[in-house]
């Protein structure tokens, strides 16, 4: 399933990681029959993808959607909670989760549909603020998150603070959430050399669909705080938790694991906003993007 020749010619490129991810999951991972259908899984896996020289880790095995993710990214950056944004920009990744039936199903029929309560957008810009509804203005209640992180990496000393600390994890509001946050810790740090990495701490990771967007949007996100901030982008670490395999998806990613990598692209932001929210996709310009085609696979909610 995975020829010696087509592991020694990965041996250096980053992508490598997550195949090998994929291989030990298939091969060594422990079954499950949980919440959303039957799984393979590993518990505890590290990734690490350099970031200097512009570079941005889309998996090159298969084409990601990058686009998707970084408009994903976006709507997390301006505090939004509102799916109808994401569809107006032909994003379709939490419909399901915004649907009438699954927010009944999860005791939110007082939502209105394409209402997803305090997820991630919220924790990041109003964390804790009591939440009302989607079309609540939350301007100075909760904690702005991503903004103190963006005051401490703007300052000539707090830069190279251990404390620069971003959670999507608030227990308060986990019941108001349509769905408890995957990606749920993120951590900065700045060295002596004004390089910028990312660590984040994932405790649930789809491994054929989630976790490659995963990547793709922090790694993303560091880019632009660093663009922000007037520091350099150094790397993105992933620590994931439960790192697991639909069964549905096996053949697919078997069919992947065939493939070799391609370089990866790299990332330019055309140019620095004076505020976090003005960014926006036109803002980017992704180069020398070359990939395999893409591999379908059904996105369990």
């Amino acid at each position: 399933m995975f020829p010696r020749n087509i592991l020694r010619q990965r041996k250096y490129h980053p992508e490598t990681q997550y195949l090998q991810l994929i291989k030990d999951t298939l091969t060594i991972g422990e079954m499950s029959n949980g919440r959303n259908g039957i799984t393979k899984s590993l518990f505890g896996v590290t990734m690490r993808f350099p970031l200097t020289n512009a570079t941005i880790p889309l998996l090159t095995t298969k084409k990601v959607a990058w686009k998707t993710c970084l408009k994903e990214l976006l709507w997390f950056i301006k505090g939004s909670t509102n799916n109808r944004l994401l569809k107006s920009e032909n994003v379709a990744i939490w419909n399901k989760n915004a649907s009438r039936s699954f927010l009944d199903q999860q005791g939110l029929s007082h939502y209105n549909e394409d209402d997803l309560g305090p997820i991630y957008g919220h924790q990041w810009r109003f964390f804790n603020a009591p939440y009302i509804n989607t079309e609540t203005d939350y301007t100075g209640q909760g904690i702005d998150q991503l903004q103190n992180i963006i005051d401490k990496l703007t300052h000539p000393e707090e830069r190279y603070s251990r404390r620069l600390i971003l959670s999507a994890w608030n227990p308060i509001q986990l019941s108001e959430m349509a769905l408890p946050p995957c990606h749920i810790l993120m951590q900065f740090k700045v060295n002596m050399n004004d390089e910028l990495s990312c660590c984040l701490y994932q405790r649930s990771g789809d491994i054929g669909l989630g976790i490659p967007f995963n990547i793709a949007s922090y790694s993303f996100l560091t880019h632009i705080l660093a663009k922000h901030c007037n520091l350099k982008p150094k790397e993105f670490i992933h620590f994931i938790g439960d790192a697991h395999i639909y069964d549905s998806h096996t053949k697919a990613l078997e069919t992947q694991l065939l493939r070799t990598p391609l370089p990866f692209p790299t990332v330019e932001l055309t140019n620095k906003e004076r505020h976090i929210d003005d960014y926006t996709i036109s803002h980017f310009n992704v180069k020398n993007y070359k990939s395999h085609e893409m591999i379908k696979m059904k996105m369990i909610a």
